[in-house]
């Protein structure tokens, strides 16, 4: 693990969905998640936990047909747009030009969510939060957060995030805590 990287358990899909709205209140314009996990891990629990904290009230679901969904956000919010793409059906750079990857991988007006960016490896940002998601049990999982890379421009934003999820898993969380 990074130094600034950590790991916390999420007891069932409502923490999981806690965990994203408390990570909606620490993004800014032009972050990026990367969501890696199997089939079922709860990559799109934590987007619908994210977009609803976001304020957005359109039905959030892996974008797995139209590969990028795009959702304004409510007032208030910390990021201007919600980019949510599933690469899942993707076989390579042409299918990430076709989709205008670069686009979303790059300084953008608004926060963007990938899922399974592994489809991506060879065109990933040079700066981005990898987010690992693993099933522990039925309902329980493992995220770990990793800053990439790991360098000092993300101590001080990684030391407010841990304090949020931590928060979020232990009381529940409100939107932009």
């Amino acid at each position: 693990m990074t130094s600034e990287s950590f790991q916390i358990v999420s007891g069932s899909p409502e923490e999981t969905t806690s965990v994203g709205m408390a990570l909606a209140g620490w993004l800014h314009d032009g972050d990026i998640l990367l969501l890696h996990g199997d089939l079922g891990a709860g990559k799109t629990t934590l987007a619908k936990g994210i977009a609803e904290a976001l304020g957005i009230d359109a039905v959030v679901a892996s974008p797995s047909f139209s590969l990028v969904n795009e959702y304004d956000t409510g007032p208030g919010a910390p990021v201007t747009r919600l980019y949510h793409l599933d690469l899942y059906r993707l076989q390579g750079a042409d299918d990430l030009a076709s989709i205008g990857f670069d686009d979303f991988a790059g300084p953008a007006k608004g926060a963007t969510i990938v899922e399974w960016p592994e489809r991506a490896a060879t065109v990933l940002p040079d700066r981005y939060v990898l987010i690992e998601i693993e099933s522990t049990g039925a309902e329980s999982r493992s995220l770990r957060f990793v800053p990439v890379p790991d360098d000092g421009w993300w101590n001080h934003r990684f030391v407010s995030l841990r304090t949020r999820i931590e928060a979020a898993i232990t009381h529940g969380s409100p939107p932009f805590l």
